[in-house]
């Protein structure tokens, strides 16, 4: 069988990236498609690859500002010739689902969640506040269109995985379309088992709006205590301006970097609303506790009751509500091996038995 891998982007090791790395551990004699490539930007498993660029590979300031083209990603991802291939496997948050394959491959859909910037995201990004005026207009012709073409396009996919219930109930209102649930993975393997307290807190993520690391230095300032943000993206430099000097901002970090920043904390913060969220299990898998805002995925790995809790949720999008779980979090105790032994439900190496068994059935069934 010739398999094509398509993703949307590679620009950094995200979650949707680490997702990604499991797809090229299992087909690594694929094809990889992707609508641009940072090189070196990615892990060695994934620069590995034979890969392909779009045009937009080739365009001014592609490196960093990417998602000023989002109007033509729809007719970039559709120039791929996949005529050849016969499995096709996308991995798609935006445009990557809408690949065209051939009329007698099989086309299977990870899904991180349909298209975020015109949906669910759509004003975090081009609302007012969060874009120029001239990006408002501009969005305000364009969206209806790509939304319209995002729906469409569903139907290229025979089958779609979603990575939590989360995002399957999202792909059922947005494309009218079931999705069997198979949880992104964590390597348990990279992060080892911590008793240790270094005295603050983390926050590992991408520094764009719905990540909601703005009510987390909003609530470190008040209280004077000790965060530590891993990550960058547009939103850091305003982010840098609103924080006091107990918020340290450290850029991206190795993976050995991450792992010990992850083995010292006191808990991870976990502000936004996440289709799914590799980090918190990361977290975990250090025995590390999460404090969460009890929405999207993380309903789906914070246990907040029990005897293998794993962490607080908090219920408004709010530095006072966030304020409040963390003073919950001081007078409570928890076992890191319970908190370890949770993550590892989620573990690579179960997602990749599934994700192998998912493919051999849907190939059987095409045939």
């Amino acid at each position: 069988m010739k398999i094509a891998l398509v993703h949307d982007w590679l620009t950094g090791m995200r979650g949707g990236e680490k997702v990604l790395e499991v797809f090229c551990e299992l087909f690594p004699e694929a094809t990889l498609y992707t609508l641009l490539h940072n090189v070196g930007a990615m892990s060695s498993t994934i620069e590995r690859m034979k890969i392909r660029t779009s045009f937009v590979d080739h365009l001014p300031f592609k490196s960093t500002k990417y998602r000023n083209y989002l109007p033509i990603f729809p007719k970039a991802v559709e120039s791929f010739d996949l005529s050849e291939y016969d499995l096709i496997f996308s991995t798609s948050h935006c445009v990557a689902k809408g690949a065209i394959p051939s009329p007698t491959a099989l086309h299977l859909c990870y899904c991180h969640t349909p298209m975020r910037y015109v949906w669910d995201m759509y004003d975090q990004y081009f609302g007012v506040g969060k874009a120029g005026l001239a990006t408002r207009l501009a969005m305000a012709y364009v969206a209806p269109r790509l939304r319209r073409w995002d729906v469409s396009t569903s139907s290229r996919v025979h089958y779609f995985i979603a990575n939590s219930h989360h995002v399957a109930k999202r792909i059922e209102t947005t494309y009218r379309r079931t999705a069997d649930v198979i949880h992104a993975p964590v390597d348990t393997t990279r992060f080892v088992l911590s008793h240790r307290d270094d005295g603050y807190y983390l926050i590992v993520s991408a520094l764009v709006p719905y990540k909601r690391v703005d009510l987390a230095i909003e609530a470190f300032n008040s209280l004077g205590e000790r965060l530590v943000v891993v990550g960058t993206g547009p939103e850091r430099e305003s982010l840098e301006r609103q924080s006091g000097p107990t918020v340290e901002f450290v850029g991206w970090q190795s993976d050995q970097k991450l792992s010990a920043l992850y083995a010292g904390c006191r808990a991870l913060i976990f502000p936004g609303v996440e289709d799914f969220g590799i980090v918190p299990l990361e977290a975990m898998a250090c025995g590390k506790p999460v404090v969460a805002f009890r929405a999207g995925g993380a309903l789906e790995t914070v246990v907040d009751q029990g005897e293998s809790q794993t962490g607080v949720f908090f219920d408004e999008q709010s530095p006072a509500s966030l304020t409040e779980a963390l003073h919950r979090l001081r007078e409570m105790r928890f076992d890191p091996a319970e908190i370890r032994k949770h993550a590892k439900r989620f573990d690579r190496t179960i997602f990749k038995e599934r994700i192998r068994k998912f493919v051999e059935e849907k190939l059987k069934a095409g045939g």
